[in-house]
């Protein structure tokens, strides 16, 4: 039996239902895979999915993660939850894109959920929590690569050369709980509010990294950058305090076309992830170029 029919099957099966279900394929799912369940006048969405120990995906703490989101209200409701799957109420809503994000009065209703997602979730969490360090995250990627002979492996020196750099300008951090993966697809809007979802690279880190992922996965202009930063701590930022911000943008940056490095190795999806890397590659050099030019790495 192929690995989709296993997954389609142990989704059909989970105890939580209270009749028999025909799970239907859920596009979009890239770390796992999504199917939505119409069962007793109710829809869900199951998730199933393994640990993925190569992204530091633990299930464990997706779980906890998506637990506590719910009851701070930021997330749809866990309904059942075993070892490699996970049921959600199913949200009713419009999937946001980049373009979405890009509007300002999106990006107004926005910065309260990343608020209440950096301040309380922490007050509901419920077990051990992950750590999500860039920094650290690139340097197991770069191990993982040299090891497995990327086609990259010769710039990866180079590369963990900037990340050090990088690193060091970041500096000393605030720990908040972050979601860590802010692409346009994790948000949810049905109309009156917004929900955040996926919650598998959740942990905590530094709201500098949701920040400059959210500008950087969504293309905000410098101007919507330097706005999203005093909305969020309710003032200008000087300068010194911005460039903390960019630096750890373009370790986002990195580190989206370093994970897309190694899913060119490990992934089995019919996904153009050299392609992928390429786009990132070239996004993050242009960011670390702006980053100089504006006096990071010592200009």
């Amino acid at each position: 039996m192929s690995e989709s029919k296993l997954e389609l099957e142990k989704a059909a099966k989970l105890p939580c239902w209270k009749g028999t279900v025909t799970p239907e394929p859920l596009s979009g799912g890239i770390t796992n895979t999504n199917f939505i369940v119409s069962d007793g006048g109710d829809r869900f969405v199951v998730r199933i999915g393994e640990d993925i120990p190569v992204h530091g995906v633990m299930r464990f703490n997706e779980q906890a993660a998506s637990q506590a989101a719910f009851k701070a209200g930021v997330s749809p409701e866990v309904v059942y939850a075993e070892p490699g799957a996970l049921v959600l109420r199913f949200i009713d809503g419009q999937t946001l894109t980049p373009e979405d994000i890009r509007q300002d009065d999106m990006l107004a209703r926005i910065i309260p959920l990343i608020l209440r997602v950096h301040r309380t979730i922490p007050r509901y969490f419920k077990g051990p929590s992950l750590v999500f360090w860039v920094f650290h995250v690139l340097r197991d990627y770069a191990q993982t690569l040299r090891h497995e002979g990327s086609r990259m492996a010769t710039e990866l020196n180079a590369l963990m050369e900037t990340s050090e750099t990088l690193e060091k300008a970041v500096g000393a951090i605030d720990l908040i709980y972050g979601h860590n993966d802010l692409l346009a697809a994790n948000f949810i809007d049905d109309g009156e509010r917004l929900w955040l979802v996926d919650w598998d690279y959740a942990g905590y880190n530094s709201a500098l990294f949701d920040l400059g992922g959210l500008a950087s996965n969504n293309g905000l202009s410098s101007e919507q950058e330097r706005w999203l930063l005093t909305a969020y701590f309710g003032s200008e930022r000087d300068k010194s305090s911005y460039l903390r911000y960019e630096a750890m943008k373009c370790a986002s940056l990195l580190r989206e076309a370093m994970w897309s490095m190694v899913q060119e190795i490990h992934s089995t999806l019919d996904f153009d992830f050299a392609g992928y890397t390429d786009e990132n590659m070239t996004r993050f050099h242009s960011a670390v170029e702006q980053f100089k030019t504006n006096g990071g790495l010592d200009g």
